[in-house]
């Protein structure tokens, strides 16, 4: 596998995947330059990564589109949406699907829904309540973005989850000690891919039996 170490490689991987349309290349584009707008007013994303904004956010969210069969993403669910990491790329290069993003600081939530607003995303939705608080339903695939500890987000994220939701779950260089610190009922229907932009990082991807967390 090749590491994506340029934003020059960063956008032509973006446009040979199917989601890189004309169109969603041009909605990431859009978003780049409000990331950075926004980001003089409310640190969204540390200033040093935006020298490097296609690889460390805009690639590193749309990677997890190659783990989740088309026909099966929606409605999609993000936790811990903070400045649209990946929810917001996820709704932009798949705009047929429902994202509905949880984000409980305000001034977040006021940045997300004027970036679903200026993208045009009728399909993406805004949920501004701590996670606890969230009604409960079924998710085809849940992902989330510097959220909480493994074993956190899985107990978490439980309620809104079946035996046939794709979980995708970029975790740094900590995935794999995240994961084989698991209890075996619950790690069994996980492993870790190599993630796109970082040599040492890891996307946890897999099913979660709900009821091997109360096993």
């Amino acid at each position: 596998m090749t590491i994506i170490d340029s934003e020059q490689a960063a956008k032509d991987w973006l446009c040979s995947i199917p989601e890189g349309t004309p169109e969603g290349v041009a909605r990431m584009e859009k978003l780049v330059a409000m990331l950075a707008e926004e980001n003089k007013v409310q640190n969204l994303v540390s200033a040093v990564s935006l020298d490097a904004v296609w690889q460390r956010h805009i690639v590193d969210s749309a990677q997890l589109l190659t783990h989740v069969p088309r026909e099966t993403a929606s409605p999609w669910l993000d936790l811990g949406t903070g400045a649209g990491f990946p929810g917001i790329v996820v709704a932009a290069l798949r705009p047929e699907c429902e994202v509905v993003m949880v984000e409980s600081r305000n001034r977040r939530i006021d940045w997300l829904d004027r970036v679903v607003e200026a993208l045009d995303l009728p399909h993406a939705h805004v949920v501004g309540q701590r996670l606890e608080m969230v009604e409960a339903r079924a998710y085809s695939v849940i992902s989330a973005r510097a959220f909480a500890p493994l074993d956190k987000l899985l107990k978490l994220s439980a309620a809104f989850s079946t035996r046939d939701t794709f979980y995708v779950l970029p975790k740094g260089r900590s995935a794999g000690d995240e994961l084989a610190a698991l209890k075996r009922s619950v790690r069994e229907g996980f492993h870790v891919e190599q993630s796109l932009t970082d040599p040492h990082a890891g996307v946890i991807v897999g099913h979660l039996n709900p009821k091997g967390l109360k096993l």
